[in-house]
């Protein structure tokens, strides 16, 4: 039996095997799915806009790069027609925000003695796939809980009219936004019946279908229905993985099923589908959640086994191990280890270590590697600076947070609604209640809105300090901002006027 004291020493056992791999070897076997290590990459986006740029730069070497009245002209007309191509796709896009727009305002006029249907007849827009798209976001946006009912009925109204017009057909990202309506609306039936919907048009069911239901129904507990549907669909287009059981356990990851995964991942063998470089992190992260660290230690043998060795997510994840677990030392020494095998160590994993650290209660080692990663040339982002005043908030130490907290929008780095969550909080901890208040107004001027955690926290400390008539204008403040009404019950003893 392998235990949590012996893991720093063991982890690095396994590293000094996995490093007998080159990092080329590592990226091919992360890229045969086609996605590098499955959590999306930029980098082919930027390849392709370098590749253009090459393209651009070769046709400039063919011409001798001349700077002749002929090149001038020439370079003159091509920029002419490029003008006059991006000036007419502004207008057209333009003119298909205007047509929401107009449709949004006939929409919102549904009711008794008027007929949407009628009146989006007789306006003579034409539908297009990007006019579909801008109108039911127009109407994602608007979703409250006083009105969701409302608007999922006017956004299917408005999806079944434009389905009928001819020379248009609805995509599969049509079918997604309507969900996503349903989805806000708690329409969950609803859901189902598109999903049936577009098996039977032959509109193919992506790893966005499968991700709407499994956020939504899998909260209503039909998560499994969920996946065993969808392992089962043969019009399931689950690429860029490479194949189906990968875009769910990817999708499962999302919303923390990780008892889900393993049943998923026995699936996938049964059905003689080997694990990749994505599996094992999702299987590695899922069997640390539910804290089987001996299935753990077993799962990182078999990797190095079977030829694949770490990439950019397993060493994030095995920091975060580390950092819980309080072994510093063992993380400085993986830290090196990255480095060694030609993995630069990110603001993500030294983020990831911190907050791992942080939750061990060992202030003195996140400070060390903040210091450390800025030495290094790797300077904090917002997600950083929030864990480490989290971590000082945590600890009562409010001085060193509220410095960080200036250091931090000095440096460029805006504090986000979780950070200012962090140090109300703070200030609350410490009595300071004017302070928190007008950290919460703070916030709203600067265009930061406060969420419910920011509220709840605040009327909280409030309440516990005797302060009721303060804790029940904060509760006003809210509601009368329109924000988060149907969650005012959750606040004991509050009835509005």
């Amino acid at each position: 039996m392998y235990s949590v004291a012996l893991f720093g020493q063991r982890v690095t056992q396994r590293l000094s095997y996995f490093s007998t791999f080159s990092r080329f070897l590592c990226n091919q076997q992360s890229d045969t799915d086609g996605t590098g290590n499955g959590f999306g990459r930029i980098e082919d986006y930027l390849n392709e806009s370098w590749k253009s740029m090459k393209s651009d730069n070769n046709m400039k070497d063919n011409s001798d790069m001349q700077e002749s009245v002929d090149f001038t002209g020439m370079n003159g007309c091509y920029e002419g027609h490029f003008r006059q191509k991006f000036s007419t796709r502004h207008d057209f896009i333009e003119k298909v925000r205007n047509e929401a727009s107009m449709i949004l305002e006939i929409l919102q006029q549904e009711g008794p003695g008027f007929d949407a249907k009628a009146a989006l007849d007789n306006s003579h827009i034409t539908v297009s796939s990007l006019l579909v798209r801008e109108v039911l976001l127009g109407i994602l946006k608007t979703i409250n809980y006083a009105n969701k009912n409302r608007c999922a009925k006017l956004g299917y109204k408005f999806f079944v009219w434009s389905g009928q017009k001819e020379n248009y057909r609805h995509t599969a990202n049509s079918y997604h936004l309507i969900m996503k309506i349903f989805a806000e609306s708690e329409e969950f039936k609803a859901m189902w019946r598109l999903v049936d919907e577009m098996t039977e048009k032959g509109y193919p069911t992506t790893g966005r279908t499968f991700n709407l239901l499994i956020c939504t129904c899998g909260e209503a507990g039909l998560a499994k229905k969920v996946v065993e549907r969808f392992i089962k669909s043969k019009t399931f287009n689950y690429r860029p993985f490479r194949h189906s059981f990968n875009a769910i356990l990817h999708s499962l990851l999302g919303v923390n099923h990780y008892r889900l995964i393993e049943w998923v991942y026995q699936q996938m063998l049964v059905e003689g589908h080997l694990p990749d470089m994505l599996t094992y992190n999702i299987l590695l992260w899922s069997k640390y959640r539910l804290g089987k660290l001996d299935q753990f230690h077993r799962l990182l043998d078999e990797m190095g086994r079977n030829g694949f060795s770490p990439d950019f997510h397993t060493f994030n994840i095995l920091l975060h191990v580390l950092g819980k677990g309080d072994k510093p030392l063992a993380a400085v020494n993986l830290l090196n280890h990255m480095k060694e095998v030609g993995y630069e160590p990110s603001v993500l994993h030294f983020t990831t270590l911190i907050d791992g650290l942080s939750r061990a209660g060992n202030l003195d080692a996140c400070k060390y590697f903040f210091e450390e990663m800025i030495r290094q040339g790797c300077m904090p982002d917002v997600v950083c600076y929030t864990v480490m005043i989290t971590g000082y908030v945590v600890a009562g130490e409010l001085d060193r947070a509220q410095e960080l907290f200036t250091d931090m929008s000095a440096n460029g780095q805006l504090p986000n609604v979780f950070t200012y969550n962090s140090m109300i909080r703070g200030l609350c901890m410490a009595e300071k209640f004017e302070e928190a208040c007008m950290m919460v107004k703070e916030m709203e001027s600067r265009g930061c809105n406060p969420n419910f955690m920011v509220y709840s926290t605040l009327v909280s400390y409030l309440k516990n300090a005797g302060k009721l008539s303060k804790a029940h204008e904060v509760i006003r403040h809210m509601v009368d901002k329109g924000q988060y009404i149907h969650l005012v019950p959750n606040f004991k003893r509050y009835r509005r006027c």
